[in-house]
């Protein structure tokens, strides 16, 4: 595995790309090309910047995958075909991990603009206290026609930076004070090895199944998830559509931008 510089107090942080080769609006997305690389690649060479991570592998189980993440030197594991989610990936590649780990950053295999900084800030949350077992991201929100995207899920926070509640209709309603910031919810998450092993056994929950959003499961069950607003801009969303593809790839093009 490749190895990094070991931070958060010594702790080793394993960072985990789970990759399906299935999608419904882009199917095989993770290895559709972005400039002359699979997507996958940029997710992975970006996520192994990070500072905080002690090594780096992606998670699948697609033999397509497998073999496209081995041609450009990443490190691949093969998971079962049988987990309903990307975390239940990341579980099974923690757990066949070669050496014991603190605790698995989960990225996004549709993430090519991934900042490394903010699965720095993620470490940093996960870390920031005895009792925070999950940790996940999130950025202001300014533009209406996203607030009201369902594809954009919303988290509202409490004082503690600990999520209230996500979803994907617009959270806070602006009925009295619009002045009240709307979040965007990043889809990174850190888990305390422990949890994410038993965040995978929790039975799915009413809310979880209603929006959708598999972070809600962990919340009905009475844990907290601590919500950072990162410090970093966002050069662009993921990659759900062909429009946000195209998108990506007018960035790596040297536009610099992606709208």
């Amino acid at each position: 595995m490749k190895k990094h510089e070991k931070d958060m107090r010594k702790t080793k942080i394993l960072g985990v790309i789970p990759a399906r080769y299935a999608s419904k609006r882009l199917p095989g997305k993770v290895l559709l090309d972005i400039c002359g690389k699979p997507m996958i690649q940029h997710v992975y060479e970006r996520a192994l910047k990070a500072r905080s991570l002690f090594a780096l592998i992606v998670a699948t189980d697609d033999a397509r995958v497998f073999e496209a993440v081995r041609a450009f030197g990443g490190e691949v594991v093969m998971t079962s075909p049988d987990h309903p989610n990307g975390t239940a990936r990341a579980a099974e590649a923690a757990e066949r991990f070669g050496e014991p780990v603190d605790a698995v950053i989960n990225v996004q295999g549709d993430e090519p603009l991934l900042d490394p900084l903010m699965l720095d800030e993620l470490a940093a949350a996960l870390f920031s206290g005895p009792d925070v077992v999950c940790a996940t991201l999130c950025h202001p929100l300014s533009d209406e026609r996203r607030m009201g995207d369902p594809n954009q899920v919303k988290v509202v926070l409490d004082r503690n930076g600990d999520a209230l509640y996500f979803s994907r209709s617009l959270i806070p309603y602006p009925r009295c004070t619009p002045s009240v910031p709307v979040y965007g919810h990043i889809g990174l998450y850190g888990y305390d090895r422990d949890f994410l092993a038993l965040s995978t056994t929790l039975p799915s929950t009413p809310l979880a199944e209603a929006e959708s959003l598999e972070q809600l499961k962990i919340l009905e069950h009475g844990y907290k998830i601590r919500t950072v607003v990162t410090s970093r801009p966002l050069p662009g969303k993921g990659v759900d559509t062909q429009e946000d593809l195209e998108a990506a790839r007018r960035f790596f093009a040297g536009e610099g931008r992606t709208s």
